[in-house]
């Protein structure tokens, strides 16, 4: 574990909070966009000093930041970063970027207040990424959900937005209830195992929590509290009703935060499995089967689709179901596959969510039967469409084949009739993604709006421009990521297994402590 003096992570989490307030000193909404976007890429640079100042030889935690929060309760403030989420944190500030570049023509009204909640959501994301502390987790946890609603149901682009932002926002409630009995569990089992009394002995701490083992009689219960309350975020079927929802209806930049930045999947790496490893190895069958049927049952519904933003959601329900078969495999392919199309999601999902809102924006529709011909009218956009749409896809060279072949191979060792549905998923894919490019972008120019529409402008291609050479890094040269993560991956694996031989789990978790090889 280690510290720096300058509160380099503090200051990451709480500057797009900085820049939310002084925006509302600035009453001019071309000044405003300015600044934002300024500030955006400001955090954006921090975030990259950071990656500078990271040991990706190290699977240890790092940068560690500690502060008495409630001393009453043993809560602290406590931030760190280590493998599995040191990336995140450039990704969510380009992702946010790239969201304040595209709103630049789409949103006109009350232009501040919807830059400041945009700032507002990328700091609590971040905090998200990098909390230590359990309360300071799900603090973080839940104010996502205010500028979520409030940007879903002023700016949404749907005639059911205010339905849709309850929706979520209500999901996300409910999602959250477990999650909370659940840290409450945790804190309270410490205090049972140290032999300490309430509230002297609870702990909040996630350090502090990975070694210390969970009672057998909660166990179980633990861990299905913190799968529930994930996997309604993530969303995993059945969970998955809000989002075709708010990707009919919110602003297109929301849903690229929510699908490029998928919390709840970080949540089930991050928390769920290494906090009660013994459990989630008994009840790993739990993920292989929801992560099966939800990489089938999204690409199934996809096919029927005649709007692209909700085909979209559920192709983003189905490639969701990879990262958790890919988790349930436990094993070093399937767990970095996992992790690598989770980063892939951001630049990938996210911005083929962006293009899908610049269409919208344009010819007031994404239905199939107001598309057609696209291809003649609006050529850049097309050339960017299909590179993001063969990376969703996995084909080989971009991002996505990397990521998909990590979690097939290991799903063929762990599990190979898992292994077979997830291949029959990619084939899915592909079916549903070429057969709506053929008809949206080569089909017959139908439609005088379409034959009109103007191509993506300056701005709008330079981000598109960003976002491919990230497909194709990530794909050509795979072991930026791979490398990056792989002393995190592989001292989580070890904790799982472990975890699978109770004799040895707890002196397995005595020499991962000693190593400070931290899951």
């Amino acid at each position: 574990m280690t510290t720096v003096d300058f509160p380099i992570l503090t200051v990451l989490i709480f500057l797009p909070l900085i820049a939310a307030g002084l925006l509302l000193f600035i009453p001019n909404p071309v000044a405003a966009r300015r600044f934002a976007l300024a500030a955006s890429l400001a955090e954006l640079l921090l975030s990259l000093i950071l990656l500078g100042l990271f040991d990706f030889g190290s699977s240890k935690l790092q940068l560690i930041e500690r502060a008495v929060w409630i001393p009453s309760l043993n809560v602290f403030y406590t931030v760190g970063v280590d493998g599995f989420s040191i990336l995140f944190l450039p990704l969510t500030a380009l992702l946010t970027s790239a969201v304040i570049a595209a709103s630049w023509t789409q949103v006109q009204n009350q232009v501040r207040l919807y830059l400041a909640l945009t700032f507002v959501l990328e700091s609590a994301t971040l905090g998200v990424f990098c909390a230590l502390d359990l309360v300071l987790f799900f603090l973080f946890w839940e104010l996502t959900l205010i500028p979520i609603f409030f940007l879903v149901s002023l700016w949404g682009i749907g005639p059911q937005r205010r339905y849709a932002a309850s929706k979520y926002t209500l999901f996300m409630l409910a999602g959250g209830v477990p999650l909370l009995f659940a840290i409450i569990l945790l804190a309270l089992n410490h205090a049972e195992q140290t032999g300490l009394s309430a509230p002297r002995g609870l702990s909040f701490d996630y350090l502090t929590l990975l070694h210390v083992p969970v009672s057998e009689d909660i166990r179980t219960a633990v861990f299905l509290l913190l799968f529930l309350g994930f996997a309604v975020k993530v969303p995993l079927f059945p969970f998955h009703t809000w989002l075709p929802t708010i990707a009919m209806e919110g602003p297109a930049g929301v849903s690229a935060l929510i699908t490029g930045l998928k919390l709840g999947l970080y949540g089930l790496i991050r928390f769920a499995i290494p906090l009660v490893p013994d459990a989630a190895s008994e009840n790993i069958w739990i993920l292989t089967a929801l992560g099966t049927i939800g990489v089938l049952y999204g690409a199934l519904i996809a096919l029927k689709q005649t709007n692209l933003r909700r085909l979209l959601a559920y192709s983003s329900v189905s490639h969701a179901g990879f990262v958790v078969i890919g988790l349930a495999t436990l094993n070093l392919q399937g767990v970095q596959g996992a992790l690598f199309q989770l980063i892939n999601f951001a630049v990938v999902s996210g911005g083929i969510f962006l293009l899908a809102g610049f269409l919208h924006h344009r010819l007031g529709s994404t239905e199939l039967s107001n598309l057609g011909g696209l291809a003649r009218s609006m050529p850049l956009f097309t050339a960017f469409f299909f590179l993001l749409g063969i990376a969703a896809m996995g084909v080989p060279g971009t991002n996505g084949f990397a990521a998909e072949h990590l979690i097939i191979l290991g799903a063929f060792q762990a599990h190979p009739g898992t292994g077979l549905a997830a291949l029959f998923g990619v084939i899915l894919g592909a079916a549903y993604f070429v057969g709506f490019f053929q008809r949206a972008f080569w089909g017959p120019l139908k439609l005088s709006s379409v034959r009109t529409a103007s191509d993506l402008r300056p701005r709008e291609s330079a981000l598109a421009v960003i976002l491919i050479i990230l497909v194709f890094l990530g794909g050509l040269v795979p072991t930026l990521i791979t490398s990056a993560s792989a002393p995190a991956v592989s001292a989580w694996v070890t904790r799982l297994d472990a975890a699978t031989d109770s004799s040895a789990y707890a002196e397995a978790s005595e020499k991962i402590r000693s190593a400070g090889l931290n899951p």
